[in-house]
């Protein structure tokens, strides 16, 4: 008699222990995922504070630089392609890790009717990739226009004693 009682409370222990691993592993699984979107999102959040801060600055060196009459037009003109190029870059690399950003903040992590993985490779990757593309390529123009600011800004014509 003992036997069965005792056998009958072995499986009902063993069955609440099953459902208590269950619920454990599916909070495992939703921490996870949640560690993804986190690491995700601060990648996007540097990426997009980055680029807006390289745009401002030269947005304002463009504007603010004291530019001397006897500069060469083809000087001139290379700094100001230079100086929007690197603007045009970074605002399209911000812009992109701002929308991506959204999209993976929006994304449900408690119910994932579709992997993380999986939603970032079809909906993000090609994005990502276009953003970071476009900051790689603005952060070298932008030392360029760095030493275009020095040139320009203490430019002198070779003739007299000046030199």
């Amino acid at each position: 008699m003992f036997d069965l009682a005792d056998m009958s409370w072995q499986a009902k222990c063993r069955e609440e222990d099953l459902k208590q691993r269950a619920l454990e592993n599916e909070r495992r699984a939703i921490d996870d995922v949640r560690r993804l979107v986190d690491e995700k999102a601060q990648q996007l959040k540097s990426l997009a504070h980055q680029s807006a801060l390289i745009a401002g600055f030269c947005m304002i060196t463009l504007v603010e630089i004291n530019i001397p009459n006897s500069v060469s037009p083809a000087l001139l003109i290379s700094f100001s392609c230079c100086s929007s190029l690197v603007v045009c870059l970074m605002l399209i690399s911000m812009l992109n890790a701002t929308f991506i950003l959204v999209a993976i903040l929006r994304y449900d992590t408690v119910k994932r009717e579709v992997p993380f993985s999986r939603f970032w490779t079809t909906r993000c990757e090609d994005d990502w990739r276009f953003a970071l593309r476009a900051f790689a390529l603005g952060v070298p123009l932008f030392m360029v226009v760095l030493a275009q600011i020095g040139w320009v800004s203490f430019w002198r014509k070779m003739d007299g004693p000046e030199w």
